[in-house]
């Protein structure tokens, strides 16, 4: 497959970065899954971020949702990779998350081509894809571990969220495979799919990122998995971004919102030093 390269110039320090595109990491049932990667100039190893988009594990790609994140991350000196993985109208859970852990793998694996720090790798992801990401940590074998987890706005009790909205909701009985209806089947598949349900000591470093006036994942979805995770001896912090609708695209309108790009970077730098 024919890679696009990109040089992209840094405004801080004048720095080039490497960013190709298109890289195959891996073909469940014979589809391709692409991501793409930027790695800084220099030496290296440099820590690193896999960001994984949202939309509502039925639409969306490597590139849409999240580019608000790759300049800071870029500016920062980090590695980083934006992954696809199957949605929902080609296969059900648990693919999208064993795509996660298989591009975690993937990126240990050829972490000497992209100057990656495999002991300073943390995942991102933003709605679906925080969902996906608290998923990846709490199910990581030893092989798929990292150090740290910036999670937006990512729902965590799938089930309170349901009986909160009084629906399952088309999305996620399409993820699962099951139809509307709350019975004891659909509560047990919520529960599976519950970040929350998995929290116990060891897991990663947790950086919850959500806005207050959050229509789609509730706000306090967040601090509730923050609290859970902090009872059971985990480091956590919340960013609350006051008047934040869902989205990072819609933080990009208010210049009061734009404050979560620097405590991202002063958190993972901190958390990955």
């Amino acid at each position: 497959m024919l890679l696009l390269v990109e040089m992209t110039l840094l405004a801080a320090g004048a720095l080039f970065a490497a960013e190709t595109r298109d890289i195959e990491f891996a073909r469940p049932n014979g589809e391709p899954l692409l991501l793409d990667v930027q790695v800084p100039e220099g030496k290296g190893p440099f820590p690193t971020v896999i960001i994984v988009h949202g939309g509502g594990w039925v639409n969306g790609n490597k590139r849409t949702y999240v580019p608000p994140l790759f300049p800071p991350l870029t500016e920062a000196g980090f590695v980083w990779f934006t992954i696809d993985y199957r949605l929902a109208h080609k296969a059900t859970f648990p693919a999208p998350l064993d795509d996660v852990l298989t591009a975690i793998r993937w990126v240990k694996a050829h972490a000497r081509q992209y100057k990656v720090d495999s002991k300073r790798m943390a995942l991102m992801g933003e709605s679906a894809g925080g969902h996906l990401v608290a998923m990846a940590a709490v199910k990581a074998t030893k092989a798929e571990q990292v150090a740290a987890v910036v999670d937006f706005y990512g729902p965590h009790d799938l089930l309170k969220r349901a009986k909160d909205r009084g629906e399952i909701g088309p999305n996620v009985t399409r993820l699962l495979g099951i139809p509307e209806k709350l019975d004891d089947a659909a509560v047990e598949k919520l529960n599976e799919i519950s970040p929350i349900r998995y929290v116990r000591k060891g897991l990663p470093a947790f950086l919850f990122i959500h806005g207050t006036a959050d229509a789609q994942v509730p706000y306090e979805q967040s601090p509730m998995m923050c609290d859970a995770m902090k009872k059971a001896g985990n480091r956590c912090e919340v960013f609350t971004v006051e008047g934040g609708a869902h989205g990072v695209g819609a933080w990009e309108k208010n210049p009061a919102q734009q404050e979560y790009k620097k405590r991202m970077v002063e958190w993972l730098r901190a958390t990955l030093r």
